[in-house]
């Protein structure tokens, strides 16, 4: 019997599933890169907006807040929502994850631009382990009524 050596390297025997395999995962690689850096994009315009400082600022100074989940009081996850600007208006209807030591909840903030000055239709805190809510813009605790 003669046996013949093959004296080709790794790549040179498995070119045919290597080179699709590899642009496969080149393309996934390019693509998870280019959504981080999208998400990373919008999460960082929402906190460059002025309802989210306002909001955040508000939310870290409210005592009720403070005793239902604790400090410090952090962002927790991806927002939601949505900011538009046009001319010298604009409208803000964010979605703000947050939480404490001692719960979880979420920040809404709803806005108007006009001009320069924000105008906020909403901003309030629910929370993740009951139905209450707090309104940051009055400092009331909006209590969940239960029917029977």
């Amino acid at each position: 019997m003669d046996s013949k050596q093959d004296n080709r390297n790794w790549f040179q025997k498995n070119w045919k599933w290597a080179v699709p395999s590899l642009g496969c995962l080149t393309v996934i690689v390019v693509f998870i890169l280019l959504f981080g850096a999208m998400v990373g994009k919008v999460t960082d315009m929402f906190k460059d907006s002025v309802p989210y400082a306002v909001g955040m600022e508000t939310l870290q100074k409210n005592k009720l807040v403070i005793n239902k989940i604790g400090e410090p009081i952090e962002v927790d996850g991806m927002f939601q929502g949505n900011i538009n600007y046009e001319d010298n208006s604009g409208t803000a209807d964010l979605k703000i994850p947050i939480k404490g030591p001692k719960g979880e909840g979420t920040l809404m903030i709803i806005a108007e631009k006009n001009g320069e000055n924000w105008t906020y239709k909403t901003m309030e805190v629910s929370f993740k382990d009951s139905k209450d809510k707090i309104n940051l813009l009055d400092n009331r605790i909006k209590k969940s009524q239960t029917f029977y």
